[in-house]
């Protein structure tokens, strides 16, 4: 692995750590979830800095940034944008909706109703939307950080599995510790000074190498094997009503690659396979009722299968030469 891709990760993080609290691994996360090409799920009770750290990641990476609000009105043209009647031209123009933009912010998406949570999935998956007919690419990257409120909080929908499934990652930012939550009130109290800010750190050039450095990372066929043992023992316990699908192994491999990446390699090794596997296949799975009604949680089973199979030993050249 080309040596600049991680020191340009490192200043990725670096950068937008200095203005948001948040644990450097979930921003990690993130992170690598940009460089696999997906999408990431926030699960987080409001006023956690779900905005600050999606707008910090657009600012630091030089891409576009929109956020659209969810709500049980909003309408899925409100996402995706709508023709509009031009009386001067007397003919009908489009006017694009907030997913137009490179790192999208779908705050609260469980509050919207499952139509309107379908208008991104076509966004999600091609990168385009559809409108009136219309075919319309979307900039790239594409990024979307959703975020949603925990399932039991009132006013809330169930994201269909359909969609759950577009999120390479689903983690949350969690609580600051002690000393975070304490700087917070530092910055508060001492308005006098600027707030922290986040600066540009990459061109468009190194974007486009950042995105491909995954590409170059190498996955050994036993390594391979491993991640398809570990979504198919997911279809196989009994909890689980309905296990990681074809497109989830393939989401773990890719999520395997770009972990490795922003970790500065161009190998992967086993225990990457281990530190991604419960963002990525968590949220996919289904249990059944006795589950459910038992009180299993899916991180419970994931933990499970990570725990008995067997880890694969490979040997490797560690080697940091560039690509």
């Amino acid at each position: 692995m080309d040596d600049t891709v991680q020191q340009q990760c490192d200043r990725i993080l670096d950068e937008i750590s200095g203005a948001v609290i948040v644990d450097r691994d979930i921003l990690e996360r993130i992170l690598t979830g940009y460089l696999s090409r997906g999408h990431v799920l926030l699960e987080d009770v409001p006023g956690t800095g779900k905005t600050l750290t999606a707008r910090s990641f657009a600012r630091a990476l030089g891409l576009s940034f929109s956020r659209i609000q969810f709500t049980p009105d909003l309408l899925p043209n409100d996402v995706t944008g709508t023709n509009v009647f031009n009386e001067k031209t007397r003919e009908f123009e489009f006017n694009p909706g907030p997913v137009f933009a490179n790192i999208v912010l779908a705050d609260e998406i469980n509050r919207a109703s499952p139509k309107t949570q379908a208008a991104l999935l076509e966004a999600m998956e091609e990168g385009q939307v559809t409108v009136d007919g219309t075919r319309r690419d979307l900039p790239e990257p594409f990024f979307v950080i959703a975020t949603q409120n925990p399932v039991e909080q009132e006013g809330t929908f169930p994201l269909p599995e359909a969609q759950k499934d577009r999120f390479v990652i689903k983690t949350s930012l969690g609580y600051p510790d002690d000393a975070g939550e304490l700087e917070l009130l530092d910055r508060r109290a001492d308005r006098t000074n600027q707030s922290p800010t986040v600066d540009t750190v990459c061109s468009n050039d190194t974007i486009g190498h950042l995105h491909q450095a995954p590409e170059r990372v190498h996955v050994e066929r036993d390594l391979r094997r491993y991640i398809t043992d570990v979504t198919r023992a997911t279809r196989e316990d009994s909890r689980v009503k309905a296990g990681v699908s074809p497109r989830g192994t393939q989401r773990l491999f890719e999520v395997t690659r770009a972990y490795a990446a922003v970790q500065g390699r161009d190998y992967a090794t086993p225990d990457d396979v281990r530190a991604v596997t419960p963002d990525v296949l968590t949220h996919r799975l289904v249990l059944t009722a006795d589950a459910r009604v038992n009180g299993v949680a899916k991180a419970d089973v994931v933990r499970d299968i990570l725990e008995d199979l067997p880890v694969p030993t490979i040997d490797y050249e560690p080697q940091t030469t560039a690509a």
